[in-house]
């Protein structure tokens, strides 16, 4: 398939998916979080494909939600819609990447920030170099975690963690990632690709009809105990938040102090 911002490969049994803007650290624009949901729907048409892995090409996994694709509007309805829409991308991505058919393991390296850790989530399994540094600073700018992200961080972490991590928009290691939950394997970044490897090897090697019952039903259990359902209607809260006055200077301070740091 041809897409422009991902790469997705395909060989026997397993499957690629891979953020590839490395020079941008993989923003994750509209058309990235597009591109991901037809990379889902192409891997749920090849039925021998047991495994896929995603990941991000060169010094990170994902620098998160690119902004600029949907905080501009000039006030017209068309325009308002369009943004509405770039906005919900990230929810669509995120229920497409979780409902894929075959088992997903995410490699995370790097940096995983805000979107980024919601495209970690929407994995199966998550393996990490224990270098890796976490955050989620959408509060920081000025805007809620969307995308469906406070219900799956909810039910990989918890909820007072959740409220913590996202609230305080601090950063956090894998160490604290793994022990919290969020987390399946942690080791050194020059082991990474083995242990992936090793892990993905392992899933190959049972039935694709066993790989897939497991997942659908423990997918089951946990929309019954935290509805990702509920987030259909978080781009109205991004939507709202990006026009809030006091959430816009709160972004701009965030920024300068960014900028002079």
């Amino acid at each position: 398939m041809d897409f422009s911002t991902i790469e997705v490969t395909c060989s026997n049994t397993r499957g690629a998916i891979t953020l590839n803007r490395p020079d941008k650290l993989n923003p994750l624009s509209t058309t990235t979080l597009m591109e991901l949901v037809e990379a889902a729907r192409y891997f749920d048409s090849r039925h021998e494909v047991k495994v896929v892995v995603v990941s991000g090409q060169g010094r990170a996994f994902s620098a998160g939600a690119d902004l600029a694709a949907f905080s501009t509007s000039d006030g017209s309805a068309a325009s308002a819609s369009a943004t509405r829409e770039a906005a919900d991308a990230g929810r669509r991505m995120a229920e497409a990447i979780e409902s894929m058919r075959a088992v997903t393991v995410v490699r995370l390296h790097g940096h995983c920030v805000g979107g980024g850790l919601v495209l970690a989530a929407a994995c199966d399994l998550r393996v990490a170099a224990d270098d890796v540094r976490f955050s989620i600073p959408e509060v920081d700018l000025g805007i809620p975690l969307a995308w469906g992200g406070i219900p799956r961080l909810v039910r990989e972490i918890g909820p007072a963690l959740t409220k913590e991590l996202v609230m305080t928009c601090r950063p956090f290691s894998a160490a604290e990632a793994q022990a919290a939950g969020f987390l399946n394997r942690v080791v050194p970044a020059a082991e990474l690709d083995a242990t992936l490897d090793g892990l993905v090897s392992q899933l190959e090697s049972k039935s694709a009809l066993t790989l897939s019952a497991t997942k659908r039903h423990t997918n089951a259990v946990t929309e019954g105990m935290v509805g990702t359902a509920r987030a259909w209607n978080d781009a109205d809260s991004l939507v709202t938040a990006l026009r809030d006055p006091e959430s816009r200077s709160v972004a701009a301070a965030y920024l300068e102090r960014f900028t002079r740091s």
